[in-house]
């Protein structure tokens, strides 16, 4: 029995059996040792030639390594937002813990190496083009806060995309059994509804990770 509405998100009560979860994904590659292809690789090849191409477009062809590295984060992302929709499966992405090991990490890679490399132009990036000269000093104050911020406000939003819909379908699923019928009948056509809508969300949250990513690293 849930003590509260938050119990679903507690890693603590079976915290085995819960990251584990995380490992689900490497179940899916055994596919790839397969004689003839299946569809459904023929189709995760056309999905991942189209995220390489779109990542080639915002980071240069250049950066075939850094492509691999972002699109290996939108499947880890993917797979786990997947899993946890689930009954009984922990939802890894919707915990802080997850989300800044992920994005703090990346960040940090990308920013120490613009200030290694590229000294000069990180400086300049700090100031924008065209500002004046008097609001110069709280620009640069302006810049280095919006990008020390840049992963928390990644992690916050991927976890709180996942919290919010999961939230939702606890919250309906405990009502659903203390009302007659046809209020129950309501309540489980909303829960399919809203799942449909969480199976979206977390198609769009594991891109829109990647795509900030690609863009901070792309800066």
């Amino acid at each position: 029995m849930m003590t509260n509405l938050f119990s679903v998100f507690d890693p603590t009560s079976s915290f085995l059996s819960n990251w584990l979860s995380m490992l689900t994904p490497l179940l899916f590659m055994m596919m790839a040792f397969w004689l003839v292809p299946s569809r459904a690789q023929f189709l995760a090849s056309k999905i991942l030639n189209g995220l390489n191409r779109e990542m080639s477009l915002l980071m240069g062809t250049a950066s075939i390594g850094a492509n691999i590295l972002v699109i290996a984060l939108f499947l880890f992302i993917l797979f786990n937002n997947f899993v946890g929709l689930f009954p009984y499966i922990f939802t890894a992405t919707s915990h802080l813990t997850v989300t800044l090991s992920l994005a703090v990490p990346l960040w940090a890679s990308f920013v120490i190496y613009a200030w290694a490399k590229e000294t000069l132009n990180a400086l300049a990036h700090l100031v924008p083009l065209g500002t004046p000269t008097p609001l110069m000093p709280f620009m640069v104050l302006i810049e280095i806060i919006s990008n020390l911020i840049r992963p928390v406000t990644l992690s916050v939003r991927l976890a709180a995309n996942m919290i919010a819909g999961h939230l939702l379908l606890t919250l309906l699923g405990s009502q659903g059994t203390m009302e007659n019928m046809y209020v129950t009948v309501v309540v489980v056509f909303v829960q399919i509804v809203l799942l449909v809508l969480e199976f979206s969300v977390a198609i769009i949250q594991s891109y829109v990770f990647m795509t900030l990513m690609t863009l901070y690293a792309s800066e």
